[in-house]
């Protein structure tokens, strides 16, 4: 006991998670009758079922998602083995792509291998570490699995509620407000989830907004922890049902994608473009973001962990705007171009950067085999002038020789 005491007061001090004139015992005493009563213990409970999640995801993506894109036709590229070569190995391993033009003549002269079978190896060696796409396709799979049984639930635990509909009452009697064990599942289960996308980062393909996505999972996270103990589980589940509404469209879309469905794909792409601009661009700050801002303070006045709940809100604004910019890109090469070229959230290298890259570094050294032969060329030249030059005026001298004779 005395150890928990001294944790309430490190961690869980009510004058910074609770408005003023609240305690945790009002928390306690608005939650009784069979509701559950929103601990922060009851958070712990997430690691395990984190772990839960991996174990069932690496089954599923084997059991399921990998028979069903061999049936929707994934295509895999055959990637050519390179030849073992310990030093350029290391090179590589040590600077990926981030080397220069000089560092690539040092490690000529050091193997004595030719530069351009230097540059040849290296790409064939960084296509080898791309995903497959049946590895994607399976990613996605289990995303979109998960995101829309969660939608689902959400949307039927929340269709019937007063919250759902009138976002003022998601603040009316807090915090002695109960929580039904649907409510509970439904946030321990989507924290569960987000743990276990962080803890599978390093793991899973790398996209190009990779550090926003882990921005992403650390802001939900948060929220979602903090909510719960704060016993803002009410405004939190429409939070979490918003997100879940387009995150399985955009899933659904990229399994089309990876299996070669482009109609489907496009279809479904357009959909979820239109679901996430109207939910993330309107509903989330016009009704959640108004609600927890303003509303709010009709019911309680501002404390620390208000502050910190909205600013955690906000995060995830810019992130929502950030990728509206991203999708209204590729919205723009639909309408232009007739087709979604390339998912703009796709991997760190495409296939076209890809052939952009082997054809700059095939110009570089044509080019330094250029320089090299027309060097040569240059000094033979200036060589042969000298000589042409001597043997001129050697000429002339001979033809003047009988004259002054």
């Amino acid at each position: 006991m005395g150890m928990e005491k001294l944790l309430n007061q490190w961690l869980w001090p009510q004058e910074f998670w609770l408005p003023p004139t609240i305690t945790w015992h009002d928390i306690d005493e608005g939650t009784t009758g069979g509701s559950r009563q929103p601990l922060p213990r009851d958070l712990l409970v997430v690691f395990p079922l984190a772990l839960a999640f991996i174990a069932v995801r690496f089954a599923f993506e084997r059991v399921v998602a990998l028979p069903l894109s061999r049936k929707l036709g994934v295509f895999d590229r055959v990637q050519v083995r390179v030849q073992p070569n310990p030093e350029l190995e290391a090179f590589y391993l040590k600077k990926k792509k981030q080397f220069t033009q000089h560092e690539l003549v040092c490690l000529e002269k050091q193997c004595g291998v030719r530069l351009r079978e230097i540059q040849n190896w290296l790409r064939l060696r960084h296509n080898q570490d791309k995903p497959s796409n049946t590895k994607k396709f399976c990613e996605a799979s289990w995303r979109f699995t998960f995101y829309l049984i969660a939608f689902t639930a959400g949307l039927t635990f929340l269709i019937n509620t007063s919250w759902f509909w009138d976002h003022r009452e998601c603040w009316r009697g807090y915090p002695k407000q109960p929580v039904a064990e649907s409510h509970y599942w439904y946030y321990i289960l989507e924290l569960s989830f987000y743990w276990s996308l962080l803890l599978c980062a390093s793991v899973d393909v790398k996209r190009k907004d990779f550090k926003e996505q882990i921005i992403h999972h650390i802001a939900t996270i948060s929220l979602i922890s903090f909510s719960y103990c704060a016993n803002f589980i009410r405004v939190g589940t429409v939070v979490m049902l918003l997100h879940d509404s387009s995150d399985f469209l955009l899933e659904s879309a990229k399994m089309f994608n990876y299996a070669g469905w482009k109609k489907t794909c496009d279809s479904l792409f357009i959909v979820f473009s239109v679901v996430f601009l109207g939910t993330r661009l309107f509903v989330f700050p016009s009704r959640v973001l108004y609600s927890t801002f303003m509303e709010s303070l009709e019911f309680f006045k501002p404390f620390p962990g208000y502050y910190l709940f909205n600013g955690l809100l906000l995060v995830l604004q810019a992130l929502h705007v950030f990728w509206a910019y991203l999708i209204l890109r590729m919205v723009y090469k639909f309408i232009f171009l007739g087709k979604v070229e390339k998912d703009e959230r796709s991997d760190d290298e495409s296939d076209v950067e890809e052939e952009g890259e082997g054809s700059s570094m095939e110009e570089e050294c044509c080019w330094e085999q250029t320089r090299e032969t027309l060097n040569s060329k240059l000094v033979s030249l200036a060589n042969n002038c000298v000589l042409n030059n001597l043997t001129h005026q050697r000429r002339n001298m001979n033809s003047r020789l009988p004259k002054a004779r």
